[in-house]
């Protein structure tokens, strides 16, 4: 990759973890609401719902974690929109740079920001009474750097094409928050019925999520017995993120400086 290159995605990824440091109220987005989903969740359906070897409340938490890796790249993705319409967008398009380089930039600061935020959450399993060792936190972090590439794809793909955030927010309530949904983030295998299963099944997130179980329970099987074969996930998640990533750099590449308003 040419130097020009990696200055320019280097400088739009660290534009991204500034901007987000300094708006408290993205931080408190990101990182309260999940947790708040996870605690009045986990107690909620604790009673009635039981996965392998580890109860409701632990089997929710890594869908937890890949929620706030998919608010961080929702919001991380949806300023490509702000950017546009403040100017700033159209200055990066006319400058000697690839349009590549600020793909790159903006997927490599979401990543940055879903996966410290992530750790930090996951670092604090141990607190809450689970099973997950330092190890699986450490082993984790490959795969969430790998889901949050795949999703900070798809979020820029998707909102590189739009004009309004509004329309944004509405395509992230009907798909990108069904997808979490159906990820196997939030109802155990074997719980569901049989064509909900196949939609699940058919979900490329669904082998992020389970993935992360894998990484997170190493050495653990029996809380891993239920889920896909860890290379099969692997490789599901990798092809992922280099869809989204190629979608990304295509819709970047089609719309123009002089298509923009």
């Amino acid at each position: 990759m040419a130097t020009g290159t990696m200055l320019a995605s280097y400088a739009l990824a660290r534009r991204e973890v500034v901007r987000f440091l300094r708006q408290r109220n993205r931080v408190t987005g990101a990182l309260v609401q999940p947790v708040l989903f996870w605690v009045l969740f986990g107690a909620g359906l604790s009673p009635s719902f039981r996965s392998g070897s580890v109860g409701y409340s632990e089997y929710f938490f890594p869908g937890v974690i890949v929620m706030i890796v998919l608010f961080t790249a929702i919001f991380a993705t949806i300023s490509i929109i702000d950017d546009r319409n403040t100017g700033f967008l159209q200055g990066v398009l006319v400058a000697p740079v690839p349009r590549s380089a600020i793909v790159l930039g903006k997927i490599g600061g979401t990543t940055v920001l879903a996966v410290g935020q992530a750790l930090l959450v996951a670092a604090a399993a141990p607190l809450f009474g689970m099973s997950i060792g330092f190890g699986g936190v450490l082993a984790s972090i490959p795969v969430l750097v790998l889901v949050s590439i795949s999703l900070a794809g798809l979020g820029l793909w998707i909102a590189w094409r739009m004009d309004s955030t509004q329309g944004f927010h509405a395509i992230m309530m009907s798909v990108l928050m069904p997808m979490w949904l159906l990820s196997g983030a939030f109802f155990p295998p074997g719980g569901t019925p049989s064509w909900l299963s196949i939609i699940i099944a058919c979900n490329p997130l669904t082998y992020g999520v389970a993935l992360l179980r894998h990484a997170l329970y190493l050495g653990s099987p029996a809380a891993t017995a239920l889920l896909p074969p860890a290379s099969a996930c692997l490789m599901v998640t990798l092809l992922f993120a280099v869809a989204t990533v190629a979608g990304a750099s295509s819709a970047a590449r089609v719309r123009g400086s002089g298509s923009l308003p």
